[in-house]
C-alpha cells in the first residue's frame, strides 16, 4: 500500500481558536508527524479578516478571505469550521462534506442544531466528521465516550459545561457576593461576554448536553427536549444556606435513562460536598459518567480558551489524519453507535421526574406561617427533612425559612408552590433549586 506522506489541512475562521490552532500546527509541526507518520500541513486560512496580527506568523500564501479556496479543494484533505454560529457554519461544512473533505469543528451550536444531518452527509460520502472541542474544551470526553467507554452501558452522565457560570457561582459561594457584582467582574476578566445570555441561562450547556445524551443512549441529537434554567436567579443567601445543608451550587447537566426514558436538564444544582463535582471551581468544567461496567468517573480540565480547545482541534485532525492514511475512514461512527443503533427514544416529561428541593420561602412575619406552609406541602404529597427558620424580623417585615424536601415529583411540587405563592402570608416567588445525591 502506498504510503501517505501529507495530510493537508484547510482552517475557516481565524479569531482566537483558529489562532489556536494554526499556533499549535506550525509550532508543534515535528512531533504531530512523529506520532502521525505523515506531515500534517496548513494549506489554507480563510477569514473575512486577514490583516489583523493574531500573533500567529502565518507563511506567505496561506491566508484568504474566499472560503472557496478551502471547500472542495482536491488538495485539502480535511476543513476545520471555527466560524461558530448556524450560519454560515452549516453551509460550508455541508458543501466540505459533499465534496468529500473530513471536517473538525468546536461548533456545539451547530451541532446541537443540525448534527444529525451533517452526520448523515459524513456517513454518506464516506468521509469523518470530528467534533471534540463542541464539547468540555480541551478535555478528551467525546474520544472517552465514542471509544474508551465502548464496552460499558452508560447510566447518567452529568456535567459543569460552562466556565463562565461556574466562575460567577465559584465566586458568589466564597465571597457572598451578589450576581450582578459577580457578573460585571466576570466581564471585566474575559470570562464573560458583554451579552452574557447564551451562558448564564444555561443556552451553551445546553448545546453541549444535547451532544452527551446522544452518545451515552445511542438516541439523535434533540436540543428541544432539554429543560433548561439559568443563573440569575440564584441569590447570595442560597449559597449561605446550601452551606448549612453540607451542599454547593452549580449549574449542572444532567442525563439519565431509567425505566427505558431518558431524562436531560440543565439547571442550578445543590449537590454534596464531597460530591467530586462540588471541587470544580472557578472557570474548569468536569464531565462525571456513571457507567455500568467502570463505575463512576470523572473528566476535568479547561472546558474554553485558545489553546486547550485547540489542543482538542489538533488531536481530533490527527486521528482523521490516520484514517486517511489507513483508507479507514468512517472507522469510528460519529455517534459511537452504528447507525442501525441509533433510535428516537422516548424522554421524562420534567413534570415527572423526581427529585429533592431546596425551598426559599420570603414570608411575612406572623405567627403559623411555617404550619400553613407545611400543610400545603404536605397535602400535595412533599415531605419536609429539614426547616432552617431565621429569628423574627425586627421591623416586622420578611424572613426568610428554607426548607430541604425529600424526594418529591416535580409536578406536585409545583402545584404546592402555586398554591403557597398565592398566599398573603407570601412576600415573593419562592425560589427553588434542585437537589442531587445520588448523581
Amino acid at each position: 500500500m502506498k504510503r501517505v506522506k501529507r495530510v493537508n489541512v484547510g482552517l475557516i475562521g481565524f479569531g482566537t481558536i483558529g489562532a489556536g490552532v494554526a499556533k499549535v500546527l506550525l509550532e508543534n509541526q515535528q512531533v504531530i508527524s512523529e506520532r502521525l507518520g505523515a506531515e500534517l500541513k496548513l494549506k489554507k486560512i480563510a477569514d473575512l479578516d486577514i490583516t489583523t496580527d493574531r500573533g500567529v506568523a502565518i507563511p506567505e500564501g496561506i491566508l484568504t478571505t474566499d472560503v472557496n479556496e478551502l471547500i472542495g479543494n482536491p488538495e485539502i484533505d480535511i476543513i476545520i469550521e471555527l466560524i461558530g454560529g448556524y450560519e454560515p457554519a452549516r453551509t460550508f461544512v455541508s458543501r466540505a462534506l459533499k465534496s468529500q473533505q473530513s471536517v473538525v469543528t468546536a461548533n456545539k451550536a451547530l451541532l446541537a442544531k443540525h448534527g444529525n444531518e451533517l452526520f448523515a452527509l459524513a456517513r454518506k460520502n464516506q468521509v469523518d466528521f470530528y467534533y471534540e472541542a463542541s464539547v468540555g474544551g480541551g478535555i478528551p470526553i467525546i474520544k472517552v465516550m465514542r471509544e474508551a467507554l465502548a464496552g460499558n452501558q452508560i447510566n447518567s452522565v452529568c456535567g459543569i459545561l460552562n466556565g463562565t457560570c461556574n466562575y460567577i457561582l465559584t465566586k458568589m459561594g466564597d465571597e457572598g457576593a451578589d450576581f450582578a457584582q459577580v457578573l460585571k467582574t466576570a466581564q471585566d476578566l474575559g470570562y464573560a461576554e458583554a451579552d452574557p445570555t447564551f451562558d448564564i441561562e444555561g443556552i451553551d450547556t445546553a448545546h453541549k448536553l444535547a451532544i452527551l445524551t446522544s452518545l451515552a443512549f445511542a438516541t439523535p441529537i434533540d436540543f428541544d427536549k432539554i429543560h433548561v434554567e439559568g443563573i440569575s436567579a440564584i441569590k447570595a443567601a442560597d449559597f449561605a444556606f446550601a452551606r448549612e445543608f453540607g451542599y454547593k451550587i452549580k449549574l449542572l447537566a444532567i442525563a439519565k435513562k431509567a425505566d427505558n426514558l431518558i431524562e436531560t436538564r440543565v439547571h442550578p444544582t445543590m449537590i454534596p460536598e464531597n460530591h467530586m463535582l462540588a471541587k470544580i471551581d472557578d472557570v474548569f468544567n468536569a464531565v462525571f459518567v456513571n457507567a455500568d461496567a467502570l463505575g463512576p468517573s470523572l473528566y476535568y480540565g479547561q472546558g474554553a480558551g485558545m489553546m486547550a480547545t485547540a489542543s482538542a482541534v489538533v488531536g481530533d485532525l490527527v486521528d482523521i489524519a490516520r484514517n486517511l492514511i489507513d483508507n479507514s475512514l468512517q472507522r469510528i461512527p460519529d455517534l459511537g453507535f452504528q447507525d442501525s443503533a441509533i433510535k428516537t427514544q422516548k424522554y421524562r416529561p420534567m413534570s415527572e421526574i423526581i427529585s429533592q428541593y431546596y425551598l426559599r420561602f420570603s414570608a411575612h412575619d406572623k405567627t403559623s406561617v411555617l404550619s400553613r406552609i407545611a400543610g400545603i406541602l404536605g397535602e400535595n404529597g412533599i415531605s419536609i427533612a429539614s426547616v432552617i427558620q431565621q429569628g423574627r424580623s425586627q421591623n416586622g417585615d420578611t424572613v426568610p425559612i428554607v426548607m430541604q424536601t425529600h424526594k418529591a415529583k416535580e409536578k406536585d411540587l409545583r402545584a404546592a408552590l402555586t398554591e403557597i405563592d398565592k398566599l398573603p402570608i407570601i412576600a415573593a416567588a419562592t425560589a427553588v433549586i434542585r437537589m442531587e445525591s445520588d448523581l
